[in-house]
């Protein structure tokens, strides 16, 4: 299993910020296990911090901000997008100001510094929720719609629409996050110059400029409005004739603003908490509905806290039933474990398949056979125990035997018919022959029971 990623080091990035023009500096450090992405604000007395996550953005007018007791940052987007892209999970971010800096408009240079302090890897499992069937939001008022499909990896198609004759329609894609840097990073934000004079009367861009966006002029408007808002932008004055790109550096793709919508959609569904693996299709993304989006993903995840494994019954086993015999003694009736279908290091992945021949059920009951708790236990154990034994040499010298059963919760009753899917993990690391482990028993995708054990592995005499 993949584990959880940190930097190996610190750094720094300094420049403007978009919307307040301040001088700005944040910094980017490693973090401990399961911390995720938070934010400091160290201009501000008691340096608060800020969990990054949807549930915490409060505006999304032109840019993300996060906001907790009202202390705010925002323009957190392109940071965000690089640390999720590049696999990183855990960082601590901090900034002397109410926003990161717009640097170049894209995220080029976190991206470039990420891949030069380099990334560490940690002990903890990486936590991955897995898309297992359609989940769709829709805007009917601004037709847009992010959808998230099943897939093996995560991968973003993104489709934008405008009023414009100079990017009417365009689409980015981008189906592997190790070309991120390549493909998406070094794409830049942009503004239509219609936008401009609303967006400085409401406060913002007030650090905007020709090198940290691409300026489109698709509406011809009179020569001295022109040169009004040159002014205003601190630019030369340009023909008010000429409708295209305004900018200092040509675009680096003709789909460029499709590229930086898919990278911002990256940077707000990064502050889901956890990464995805499954297909993200966007249709006229904006800061608003990723917002909302990331939200209703991360009630997702609540409802489905734990997950069950994937389990494809056509696949071969890595472990039959005489396989599964040759490590446990036990025989009929006691045998509950039919078949191992994955491992990992710390972990196992066992089926029980529940048929009306079980002897149990001749008692329990004979009007409505329920397979007894304490037997799911047992095959949850037993599915442990092979974790362990598959692990020694001589498997067929050693037993193991409980020696505490803890937090053990039935959630729903296990009847003839049921599919039995087993997770147990390793807690911590087997010491002087004891191991405790935890596990879940799903049906399907439910979660019919879960529990945490101790096991003693002792030599047979």
């Amino acid at each position: 299993m993949l584990k959880q990623k940190t930097l190996k080091d610190s750094f720094s990035l300094s420049g403007k910020g978009l919307h307040t023009g301040l001088d700005l500096t944040v910094t980017f450090n490693p973090a401990p296990d399961n911390h995720g992405y938070k934010i400091q604000r160290i201009d501000v007395e008691g340096q608060p911090t800020i969990d990054a996550v949807a549930d915490n953005v409060t505006e999304t007018t032109r840019g993300t901000v996060l906001s907790k007791n009202g202390v705010k940052v925002s323009t957190v987007e392109h940071g965000m997008a690089a640390l999720y892209a590049l696999g990183i999970d855990n960082c601590l971010i901090q900034v002397n100001g109410p926003e990161f800096p717009i640097l170049d408009g894209s995220a080029q240079y976190y991206a470039q510094e990420i891949e030069r302090v380099g990334t560490e890897e940690q002990n903890a499992v990486k936590d991955f929720y897995i898309i297992k069937s359609k989940i769709e939001f829709r805007d009917e008022k601004t037709g847009s719609s992010i959808i998230v499909l099943p897939d093996e990896n995560f991968s973003l198609n993104v489709l934008v629409s405008y009023d414009s004759t100079i990017i009417p329609n365009q689409f980015a894609t981008l189906e592997d996050m190790s070309k991120f840097q390549d493909e998406v990073a070094g794409s830049r934000t942009f503004v239509f110059v219609r936008e401009i004079e609303p967006l400085l009367q409401a406060g913002l861009i007030k650090g905007g400029d020709l090198d940290n966006a691409i300026v489109i002029y698709e509406r011809e408007m009179s020569q001295e409005d022109f040169d009004k808002l040159a002014d205003v932008m601190g630019v030369p004055h340009m023909d008010a004739k000429q409708l295209g790109y305004i900018n200092h550096k040509p675009l680096v793709w003709a789909n460029e603003c499709a590229r930086h919508k898919l990278l911002d959609v990256i940077g707000d569904l990064a502050l889901i908490g956890k990464p995805i693996k499954g297909r993200i299709i966007a249709t006229r993304p904006g800061h608003t509905i990723n917002n909302k989006f990331a939200r209703q993903m991360r009630r997702e995840i609540r409802k489905h806290e734990v997950q069950a494994p994937n389990y494809d019954p056509n696949e071969e086993p890595l472990m039959d039933v005489n396989r599964i015999r040759e490590l446990l003694p036990h025989r009929y009736p006691m045998q509950l474990v039919d078949k191992v279908v994955e491992t990992g290091s710390n972990f196992i992945v066992a089926v029980k398949n529940v048929t009306s021949n079980e002897a149990f059920f001749q008692g329990h009951f004979p009007q409505e056979p329920v397979m007894p708790g304490v037997l799911q236990i047992e095959a949850m154990a037993q599915a442990g125990g092979l974790l362990v034994l598959n692990s020694i040499e001589e498997p067929e010298r050693w037993s193991t035997y409980f020696l505490r059963i803890d937090d053990v919760k039935f959630r729903k009753k296990v009847v003839p018919g049921d599919t039995l899917l087993f997770r147990v993990e390793l807690i911590t690391p087997i010491r002087h022959g004891i191991a405790t482990m935890r596990g879940f028993a799903f049906v399907g995708e439910t979660v019919v029971m879960e529990a945490t054990f101790t096991a003693q592995i002792t030599k047979n005499k």
